[in-house]
């Protein structure tokens, strides 16, 4: 439901979630499992998660406004070009780096938070497309998204897996996905086109 309304036009992402409410609110019904107490712990989750990244947005604006205020821009921008000695491909991969290290412990909101006010005009003084860096940054937080000790998916994933299967098999059986990820990674740091085909 969710999906299918993205892709076929129907519905905005936001307005594709409340469809998918709809649709499992259908599902519980049919399977007789719709009652208040489900819907209230619902609920409770839903605005526990939303209140955590609120906050976790916040946090980052209060962080990123003061670091700003006190010429943190600058002193990272010249940290960065000083370890790259000014090249512009080591300046990415040094992004990079950093982006994957705090993928693997902060949530992908509180990351862009934090980083793209940093990261988007040392890259646009570069020459990099911002539009392009962006592309890089989403995939670069997908192999964050599969890496331990964080990987929310993995977590999802032993939400719903029988009780045999283990965190840490699923970590492992997630390490073939995860090279995938950094080889298309590569790709598209390699290859700019292949995220700006449209322009």
């Amino acid at each position: 439901v969710v999906l299918g309304s993205i892709y076929g036009g129907v519905a905005s992402v936001t307005e594709a979630s409340a469809l998918g409410v709809v649709g499992i609110m259908i599902s519980a019904l049919i399977r007789g499992e719709l009652n208040w107490t489900m819907l209230k712990e619902s609920a409770l989750a839903t605005m526990r998660t939303c209140g955590m990244i609120i906050w976790i947005g916040i946090g980052a604006t209060a962080l990123v406004g003061v670091y700003n205020l006190m010429g943190g821009i600058k002193f990272v921008e010249q940290t960065i070009l000083t370890l790259s000695s000014g090249d512009p491909l080591t300046t990415l991969l040094i992004m990079m780096g950093i982006l994957l290290v705090l993928g693997m412990f902060l949530d992908w909101v509180g990351v862009a938070l934090l980083t793209m006010p940093i990261f988007v005009p040392i890259i646009t003084n570069l020459g990099y497309d911002p539009i392009w860096f962006g592309v890089v940054f989403c995939l670069n937080m997908q192999v964050s998204f599969l890496s331990p000790p964080f990987g929310p998916a993995a977590f999802y994933l032993k939400s719903v897996a029988p009780p045999d299967i283990s965190l840490g098999l699923i970590f492992r059986s997630l390490l073939p996905f995860i090279v995938l990820q950094v080889i298309a990674l590569g790709l598209v740091i390699a290859f700019p086109q292949m995220a700006l085909w449209w322009q």
